[in-house]
C-alpha cells in the first residue's frame, strides 16, 4: 500500500472520531439544560405555593379592650394570730381533783374547768369566820360595859380613866372584827380559786395536767385561745406606708381578704384593717399591719399561714385585657391589635397592675374597644393579615365541595412538581 493510501485512511479515521464526539457533548448538554428547566420549574411551583400559603389569614382569638372599675390591692404574706391566747394556771396550789372540759372544744368564760381539793382552803375560812364571831361577841360585850359606865360616870361610881380603858378596848374590838373580815374575804378567795374558771371564751388546747397530780401556782393546766375574732398578721414595704394611711385615712378601714398559700381560693374575707404599727423595722424596711376577720366558722387557725389582699383604691373606668394577651419582649411588655384591615400591628403597653386573676389593667398604649388577639400570638408579625374569632368560637369545618377543591389543588401541584 502507498503511502498516500495509508495518509488518507488516517484522516478520515481523524474526521470521524471529532464527529463522535461532537455529538456525545450535545446529547450530554441536552439532557443538563432539561434537568435545570425542570428543578427551575419545581422552584417556581414551590414558590408560589408557599406566597400562597403566607397570605392565608391566620385564625386567632381576639377580644375588644373593656372598661372597668379596677380595685388596687396589696398582697403580702401574713400568719394568723389569735385575739387571745391565755395560759391558764392555778391561782392556789393543791391536788386536782378532775378536769371538767373537753379538749380542741369551746369554752365559755366563767365556765369551770378544773377542780383542786378544796378542804385545806375551806378550813381555813371556817376558822376566819370562827375568829370573826368571838371577836364579835367580845366587842358587844365592851360595847355594853362601856354605855353602863358612862351612865355611872356622874354618879361618881366609875372613874374617866376605867370609861377611856373600855371605850379604847371597844375600838380595839371593832379593829379586830373588821380583820377579821378581811381574813374571810381572803379565805373566801383562795376557796373560790380552787374552782378553775375559763378566763375568755375560746378554744381548749391539749391539757398538760393530769387529775391527781399536786399542782402549784407555776403549772399550767390547759392554754386557751379565743378565735372570734381572729387577727391576722402582716408586713408591707416602708414604700407603701403611706399609701395605706392616706387609704385609711380617706376610706376608714379597708376591706383584706385572706387566700390560700397558692392564691387558688378565698379562705376567708370580710376582714379589715385594725392597727398600722408605730415604727418601722429598720433591718427589713417594712412595717406590719393588722387585720381582723369574724372567723364565724373557724376558717382562719392560730399560726397558720395565709396570703393577704388589701384594697387600698379602685381605679374608675380603668382599661382592662385579657393577662394571656400581653406578651413581654426585649423592649417591654407589648400586644398584638388588629386594625380594621384585619391586620395585625405590635403595640408597646404599660401595665399598671391585675385587673383580677385573668386580666390586666393597662396604663397607656391601648383604646377602649380596640382588638387584641389573645390565642395564636406565636404565627404572627406585623402586617399579617389574621381571622378573628371570639373566645370559645372555633373555625367553620370545610365544605364538601371545599375539601374537594383542595384535593384537586393539591393533586395538581403534585404533577407539577
Amino acid at each position: 500500500m502507498s503511502r498516500w493510501k495509508i495518509a488518507l485512511i488516517v484522516i478520515v479515521v481523524i474526521v470521524l472520531a471529532l464527529l463522535g464526539l461532537r455529538m456525545c457533548h450535545h446529547r450530554a448538554g441536552n439532557g443538563a439544560t432539561g434537568a435545570e428547566n425542570g428543578r427551575a420549574a419545581a422552584s417556581r411551583d414551590s414558590a408560589k405555593d408557599a406566597a400562597n400559603g403566607d397570605n392565608a389569614p391566620v385564625p386567632v382569638t381576639a377580644v375588644q379592650v373593656v372598661q372597668k372599675n379596677v380595685p388596687v390591692y396589696l398582697t403580702a404574706l401574713g400568719t394568723v394570730q389569735a385575739l387571745n391566747t391565755v395560759n391558764v394556771r392555778p391561782q392556789v396550789g393543791g391536788q386536782l381533783l378532775k378536769l371538767t372540759f373537753d379538749e380542741g372544744h369551746e369554752v365559755k368564760k366563767g365556765q369551770v374547768i378544773a377542780k383542786i381539793d378544796p378542804r385545806t382552803y375551806q378550813s381555813t375560812y371556817d376558822q376566819a369566820v370562827s375568829r370573826r364571831n368571838q371577836d364579835l361577841a367580845q366587842l358587844a360585850t365592851a360595847r355594853s360595859n362601856l354605855k353602863r359606865s358612862q351612865g355611872l360616870i356622874s354618879k361618881g361610881f366609875v372613874t374617866e380613866q376605867d370609861v377611856d380603858t373600855q371605850r379604847n378596848t371597844v375600838h380595839q374590838l371593832e379593829a379586830a372584827v373588821a380583820g377579821d373580815n378581811a381574813s374571810i374575804r381572803d379565805a373566801k378567795i383562795n376557796l373560790d380559786y380552787t374552782d378553775v374558771t375559763s378566763p375568755i371564751d375560746g378554744l381548749a388546747g391539749i391539757r398538760q395536767a393530769d387529775p391527781g397530780n399536786v399542782l402549784s401556782t407555776s403549772d399550767t393546766i390547759v392554754t386557751l385561745t379565743q378565735v372570734h375574732p381572729i387577727n391576722v398578721l402582716f408586713t408591707l414595704p416602708e414604700q407603701d406606708l403611706d399609701g395605706v394611711r392616706s387609704a385609711q385615712a380617706a376610706q376608714g378601714a379597708l376591706p383584706v381578704t385572706a387566700l390560700d398559700r397558692v392564691d387558688s381560693h378565698v379562705v376567708a374575707g370580710g376582714g379589715t384593717l385594725k392597727v398600722i404599727n408605730n415604727q418601722i423595722d429598720t433591718s427589713t424596711g417594712t412595717f406590719q399591719l393588722k387585720a381582723e376577720f369574724a372567723n364565724a366558722h373557724n376558717e382562719l387557725w392560730p399560726g397558720q399561714f395565709v396570703n393577704v389582699r388589701m384594697q387600698t383604691n379602685t381605679v374608675k373606668n380603668g382599661l382592662v385585657v385579657p393577662t394571656q394577651a400581653v406578651q413581654r419582649g426585649p423592649d417591654g411588655d407589648y400586644v398584638y391589635v388588629i386594625d380594621k384591615d384585619d391586620k395585625v400591628q405590635m403595640r408597646a403597653v404599660k401595665v399598671e397592675g391585675e385587673a383580677s386573676d385573668t386580666e390586666s389593667l393597662i396604663g397607656s398604649g391601648l383604646k377602649l374597644g380596640e382588638r387584641v388577639v389573645t390565642e395564636g400570638q406565636f404565627r404572627l408579625k406585623p402586617g399579617r393579615k389574621v381571622q378573628a374569632y371570639k373566645p370559645g368560637e372555633v373555625p367553620k369545618a370545610p365544605s364538601a365541595e371545599e375539601m374537594k377543591k383542595a384535593a384537586q389543588d393539591g393533586g395538581r401541584r403534585g404533577r407539577r412538581h
